[in-house]
């Protein structure tokens, strides 16, 4: 991508207010996820949006499976394009994948970020000795092998389970942005983010968190926002959400919202 790297993200800037605020999406969605979310933020913050590469909405071409085996890569994309932008310092929201690109940003360029709020944040998704993550690796596994076998069908199961929250056209709207995806990049991302173990970083981050946490979230246990809180190595909170589902910011926009203005810094 190298210079292109705004055109090739799809990077947009919205809003005119003086801070700055950067809103990174997760697996399966691209930066319309934000849509709903947008408006509350326009009047007081500059809102910076951009693609994940693996995005179905980014020309497949810039997937480069090596750049992309471990999160680095995406780091790379977002402290790029934030020095693209001239940005000095801002406040990071992230979802899922996002919430630790974000985590490792900010250990690398801890200067950069004045707060980090955590959606649906997960270091380890396989359950450990002591480590409550969610999933067996056979559980994991099956979910590959569907993957494979049959992508249109998975997509089809899967929305829903993750969307949670009894809301069909969040559902709809997930499943266009899954199906944007080539099947063997959405593969390869899932295999890196189920695989990754980010725990030994937490310790590292200086910069305040605000984990936020739906009340019922499957692919993410309610133990593992606590595990974060009581890991990373700055100011933390942990804020419960009163819905359901791993998509907030589709399902349930407006609450989060308001719990996201509230974690900002003054």
């Amino acid at each position: 991508m190298g210079n292109n790297i705004l055109e090739a993200l799809n990077v947009n800037v919205a809003g005119n207010g003086e801070k700055i605020l950067v809103l990174s999406h997760g697996f399966g969605t691209d930066q319309s996820a934000w849509n709903r979310v947008l408006p509350y933020f326009t009047s007081s913050h500059r809102v910076v949006l951009y693609d994940l590469v693996c995005a179905g909405s980014v020309n497949p071409d810039y997937f480069d499976f090596h750049r992309y085996a471990t999160l680095d890569g995406y780091v790379d994309d977002l402290l790029q394009i934030l020095d693209a932008l001239s940005v000095h310092k801002c406040a990071f929201v992230g979802h899922s994948i996002s919430a630790m690109i974000g985590i490792l940003a900010s250990i690398r360029r801890p200067d950069l970020f004045s707060k980090l709020v955590l959606i649906g944040a997960s270091p380890r998704f396989l359950n450990d000795q002591d480590y409550h993550g969610g999933f067996e690796q056979i559980e994991i596994e099956r979910l590959f092998t569907a993957m494979e076998a049959n992508y249109e069908a998975w997509v089809n199961g899967f929305a829903p389970v993750l969307v949670g929250a009894d809301v069909p056209t969040v559902v709809r709207e997930f499943s266009r942005t899954l199906f944007n995806m080539r099947p063997d990049i959405s593969l390869y991302v899932s295999r890196t983010v189920f695989n990754s173990d980010l725990r030994g970083a937490l310790g590292l981050v200086k910069v305040p968190c605000c984990i936020v946490q739906t009340a019922k979230d499957v692919s993410v246990p309610l133990k593992v926002a606590v595990y974060l809180k009581n890991h990373l190595g700055g100011r933390n909170t942990i804020e419960i959400l009163h819905t359901e589902g791993h998509l907030p910011h589709l399902s349930a926009p407006q609450l989060l919202a308001q719990m996201i203005r509230r974690a900002l810094p003054r």
